[in-house]
């Protein structure tokens, strides 16, 4: 299982399982895409990813837009495994900045 959503009364949380790639790109378009339209705050929890392609990083970049347009809270939470943030470095984007919070 690479992506699961979790649906609460007042929030979602999208948590990530393993390598989020292409291969997984539409159930990740879905979930964000059915997660903002639900107009609950979202979540993103970071701790499961094995890898991070860009268009995983391109949908997770647009839904923070879209939910910051339309006044949706979107958060990072958890860390990003080492050895995300040095391949996301190494693909020049070490200025992506995901502002995380602790999972609670």
């Amino acid at each position: 299982m690479g992506i699961a959503l979790d649906e609460k009364d007042e929030s979602n949380l999208i948590r990530f399982e393993c390598a989020i790639d292409i291969n997984c790109a539409a159930e990740l378009k879905n979930m964000l895409l059915t997660s903002l339209a639900s107009g609950k705050n979202l979540s993103v929890l970071l701790d499961g990813a094995t890898y991070l392609d860009v268009t995983a990083v391109q949908l997770l970049w647009a839904a923070e837009r879209e939910a910051r347009a339309s006044s949706v809270e979107f958060t990072f939470i958890g860390q990003l495994p080492q050895q995300v943030a040095a391949e996301l470095a190494g693909a020049g984007f070490e200025k992506l900045s995901f502002q995380q919070q602790q999972a609670s």
